[in-house]
């Protein structure tokens, strides 16, 4: 029973997350259909994390994690972000009701992403590192996703809305022939002080300052990785040859997390979470500086550095939830979690946004060697959570 229910909700949260970065993939084919300024294309992508947050903010105050059935709050979520997504098919694709459908399906994801943790950590204890971070593995390949459907769709930005919208109907519906383990806990009634735990208690807070470290580099890096890649590579190779491969190495990139979390979160339960964060925000941290150093150079190099970086820069973000958990009441834990991902993501709202812009002005490089500042935070927290 374990390993199906688990099984079924990767899946899921694979088909489901498709649906993040859908704005990212597709803006160069839109972009070149219609006339979008760069601040709505920005908004397009960081209309989720907005949406995101706010829809975690929400989730967290009311414990909806806790007190509701989560299988019923994952696919309900699923359901209706996949709808609203498809609804792109039909609006201005720059307009402001494009802009408000990725508000709302980040929002609804919030009931998707730490709903899932919830459900994971319900299935045990002492591997608890390896069930998050199977999770969050499932998390970026979804997110990897839209790279990959974009590339093969060609030119036709469409495909990539009407697959990852089918993928995130599924994905609710996968969600329903879940099972809840034994760890599974319930809140007996609403307290909305349940969230100043993650102030009160030091180890919480410190695995939050950790997260936030994360999560300053984490969807900066994913959202706009392509792009630069492909700035990058338009030194040595023609445009169009150079955009193709930009996005094949967001995809790769992205992808890679998938498995060294799955990796990361099996050494995780024997020496210890806050060790695995400590360790991979030193890898990826460095790997941001040698990517700005190599900018505009090889592009074998500058690929290779991109993958390692987006191999490192996710299995913390497991560990980082898990040590909530564990820290946490079992009851409340599914909302601290929901209200660890708001915070972070609120961050990321203003990261994604002015990350193009700070390129424009400053040049990518002096952009990606800056991004390195968020684990340098993280790696502080993380020496003293141990």
């Amino acid at each position: 029973m374990k390993i199906r229910s688990l099984a079924l909700l990767m899946v899921a949260e694979v088909l489901a997350m498709s649906l993040w970065f859908v704005s990212a993939a597709i803006l160069p084919e839109m972009a070149a259909e219609f006339d979008i300024s760069e601040f709505r294309q920005a908004a397009l992508s960081s209309g989720v994390q907005a949406g995101f947050v706010i829809g975690a903010l929400v989730s967290a105050f009311f414990g909806l994690a806790d007190r509701f059935d989560p299988r019923r709050v994952f696919a309900l979520s699923a359901l209706a972000a996949g709808v609203i997504n498809a609804s792109l098919l039909v609006v201005d694709p720059g307009g402001l009701a494009a802009i408000g459908a990725r508000l709302m399906t980040g929002a609804l994801l919030a009931g998707v992403y730490p709903v899932g943790m919830k459900i994971a950590v319900g299935w045990g204890r002492s591997d608890r590192g390896l069930l998050v971070g199977t999770l969050v593995g499932a998390l970026t390949l979804g997110s990897a996703s839209p790279h990959l459907v974009a590339l093969l769709g060609g030119a036709d930005w469409r495909v990539t809305i009407g697959v990852t919208s089918l993928a995130a109907v599924v994905a609710g519906l996968l969600c329903l022939w879940i099972a809840l383990g034994p760890d599974h806990a319930v809140a007996a009634r609403f307290d909305p002080r349940t969230i100043t735990t993650a102030w009160t208690n030091r180890r919480v807070r410190l695995a939050y300052a950790g997260y936030l470290g994360h999560m300053w580099e984490l969807y900066a890096m994913w959202a706009w990785i392509g792009v630069a890649a492909t700035v990058s590579y338009s030194a040595t190779l023609a445009a169009g040859e150079a955009r193709m491969f930009g996005t094949a190495t967001a995809f790769v990139a992205i992808a890679a997390g998938a498995v060294t979390c799955v990796l990361a979160g099996f050494a995780a339960d024997r020496i210890g979470k806050a060790n695995i964060a400590l360790i991979a925000m030193v890898l990826s941290g460095a790997s941001a500086l040698a990517t700005a150093l190599t900018f505009g150079g090889p592009v074998w190099l500058t690929f290779a550095l991109i993958i390692v970086w987006g191999a490192t820069i996710i299995p913390d973000s497991a560990q980082f939830s898990a040590l909530v958990a564990d820290y946490s009441p079992p009851d409340m834990a599914g909302s601290l979690m929901t209200f660890q991902t708001a915070l972070g993501f609120a961050l990321t709202f203003g990261t994604v946004q002015v990350t193009p812009l700070l390129a424009d002005h400053f040049g990518w490089p002096l952009v990606l060697a800056g991004l390195a500042l968020g684990p340098a935070f993280g790696i502080v927290a993380m020496a003293k959570a141990r």
